[in-house]
C-alpha cells in the first residue's frame, strides 16, 4: 500500500484531467449554474415589472427540457409510430428523427440576449435606417387585452427589417417569439436568433412527422401564453402587394386551443416603407418561377461598408419613413362562436383584410402610384397632394413636406422617377421598382379625386 508506483507522464496528466473534470461536474458546475440561475431569475423579475405581458415560464425553460417535453408528447409519439409504419423503419430510428426535428425547432431563449442585446440593436438599426412612425387603430383595445390571453401579432411581410422594427416597437409589451425560415439557419446567426426566442421552421416540408413535431411545439407555446409573431403570407412579398394567407401556423394555433382554455388574441400589424432594403433582390426574384433569392455575402459586406463610409464623411441619409400601425384585435373565442364551420379560412381572410385596411401611407409609394397613374406632375402639386393624403391617413400630419421631398429625391436618385423643369415624370427606367412600390400604396382613384377636389382633414382619433 505504501510502495511507489511509477507512471508515464502522459498517463499522470490524463488522470489529473479526468479528476479535474469530475470535480468540476459534480461540485463546481452545479454551484456555478445555481449562482447564474438565481441572478437570471432576479433579472427576469425586474424585466417583468416593466412589461405589459410578463415573460412566460415556458420561454425560460431549459432547451433540453423543452425538447424532452416535446418528443415525449402523445401527439408526437403517435406521429412516430405512424411514420415508422409508413416508411418501414424501426420506431427507434423514427424517434431519433423526431428528436432531430425538435432540436431544429426549439429555441434557447435568453432574457439577457433579448433585452440587453437584441432590443438595443433593434432600436439602433431601426432609427439609423428609418424615421420610425407608430400608430394605432384603437390603442385602448390593445391595452385592454386579457392579461391571461395568448397574444399573436399577425403582420404583412415586406422586409427582413420587419423582425427588427416590430421587436423594437413591442419591447415594452413582451418578448416576441418569431417563426423564422431557413434563411436564418446559418452559424453564428442561428445561435443569436435562437437566443432571441425565435423558432425555425421549414417552409416546404413533405414530412408529416416534421409537421406534427412543429404543431406540437406551437400548441405548447400557445397553451403557455407565449407572445408570438407570424407572417400569414409565409414569405416576403415579391410584388409589394399583400399576398394570400397561408394557413399552416394559423391551423396549429387554432388546433391547439379550445373554448374552455386560454383565449388567443390576434393583433393585426401593418407595415410600410419608403424604401425596402431588399427591393432589387425581391423584384428580380419575382421574374423567376421559384422564390429563391440569395444575396452574396460580398455584396452585403460592401453595402454595409458603404453606409458606414457615408456616415463618417457626413453624407449618410436615412431611407425615409418606416411606418407601423396596430389594427383592431380579434379574440379567437369570440370569432369562433360566429364562424365555427369555416373558422380557419374565415379567420385568415379577416386578418388579411384588417392588415390591408391598416397599411400606412408613406410618401415614396404614394409618389410612385400617383406618377404612374398620371405620368406627369408639377412637383409642388405632387408634394401638396401627398401631404393631404397623409393627413387623412393620420400618421404624419405634423411632419410637413420635408419627408415627402426627401422620398421624391430618393426616387429620383435611384432613377425610378425623373425630375425635369419642376415636374416629376416617369423615368422609363427601373419600371419593376416603380410597380413594386406603387403596389404597396393604399390608394384608389376615389380617394385621390377627393383629395384633389378639396382639403382632406384627418379623421377623428387619428
Amino acid at each position: 500500500m505504501t510502495q511507489t508506483v511509477e507512471l508515464p507522464l502522459w498517463l499522470f496528466l490524463l488522470i489529473v484531467v479526468f479528476a479535474a473534470v469530475t470535480l468540476a461536474s459534480h461540485f463546481l458546475f452545479p454551484s456555478v449554474r445555481w449562482f447564474f440561475r438565481r441572478r437570471l431569475e432576479r433579472a427576469v423579475k425586474r424585466v417583468n415589472q416593466r412589461l405589459q405581458r410578463p415573460i412566460q415560464p415556458f420561454k425560460l425553460a431549459r432547451r433540453h427540457d423543452m425538447i424532452q417535453r416535446l418528443i415525449y408528447d402523445p401527439q408526437v409519439g403517435q406521429a412516430v409510430q405512424a411514420h415508422a409504419q409508413e416508411t418501414g423503419m424501426p420506431e427507434a430510428v423514427a424517434f431519433e428523427q423526431a428528436r432531430g426535428y425538435a432540436r431544429e425547432i426549439v429555441p434557447s431563449f435568453s432574457a439577457v440576449a433579448y433585452f440587453s442585446i437584441a432590443i438595443r440593436m433593434a432600436r439602433m438599426l431601426s432609427n439609423a435606417f428609418y424615421d420610425v412612425r407608430l400608430s394605432h387603430k384603437d390603442e385602448d383595445a390593445l391595452k385592454g387585452i386579457d392579461p391571461e390571453a395568448t397574444v399573436v401579432f399577425v403582420m404583412n411581410h415586406r422586409s427582413n427589417m420587419d423582425y427588427v422594427l416590430v421587436t423594437y416597437l413591442a419591447a415594452r409589451q413582451s418578448a416576441l417569439s418569431y417563426a423564422v425560415g431557413e434563411w436564418a439557419r446559418v452559424w453564428p446567426l442561428s445561435r443569436l436568433i435562437r437566443a432571441m426566442g425565435a423558432y425555425f421552421i421549414r417552409r416546404k416540408s413533405g414530412s408529416d412527422l416534421y409537421r406534427q413535431v412543429l404543431a406540437c411545439y406551437v400548441r405548447h407555446a400557445t397553451e403557455a401564453g407565449v407572445t408570438q409573431a407570424m407572417f400569414p403570407e409565409g414569405g416576403l412579398s415579391l410584388t409589394g402587394a399583400l399576398g394570400r394567407p397561408k394557413l399552416g401556423l394559423l391551423k396549429y394555433i387554432i388546433d391547439g386551443t379550445s373554448v374552455e382554455g386560454r383565449d388567443v388574441v390576434f393583433v393585426p400589424v401593418a407595415l410600410n416603407y419608403d424604401r425596402v432594403l431588399e427591393d432589387t433582390i425581391l423584384t428580380k426574384a419575382a421574374l423567376g418561377n421559384q422564390r429563391r433569392f440569395r444575396a452574396r455575402i460580398g455584396v452585403i459586406t460592401w453595402w454595409i461598408l458603404k453606409q458606414i463610409g457615408q456616415r463618417l464623411i457626413g453624407r449618410y441619409k436615412r431611407f425615409g419613413i418606416a411606418s407601423v400601425r396596430y389594427g383592431q384585435p380579434i379574440s379567437l373565442n369570440t370569432f369562433r362562436a360566429d364562424h365555427d364551420r369555416n373558422l380557419m379560412t374565415d379567420l385568415a381572410r379577416e386578418l388579411i383584410g384588417r392588415i390591408a385596411a391598416e397599411i400606412p401611407l408613406v410618401p415614396g409609394p404614394a409618389a410612385c402610384w400617383l406618377v404612374r397613374d398620371k405620368r406627369e406632375w408639377v412637383e409642388e402639386d405632387l408634394v401638396d397632394l401627398i401631404g393631404k393624403l397623409m393627413r387623412r391617413d393620420g400618421i404624419s400630419a405634423d411632419s410637413g413636406p420635408v419627408p415627402i421631398r426627401a422620398a421624391i429625391d430618393q426616387l429620383v436618385d435611384r432613377r425610378i422617377l425623373r425630375r425635369d423643369g419642376g415636374k416629376i415624370t416617369l423615368s422609363g427606367q427601373r419600371v419593376d421598382l416603380l410597380d413594386y412600390y406603387a403596389a404597396s400604396a393604399p390608394l384608389n382613384e376615389t380617394l385621390v379625386i377627393a383629395a384633389t377636389a378639396k382639403e382632406i382633414s384627418a379623421p377623428a382619433g387619428s
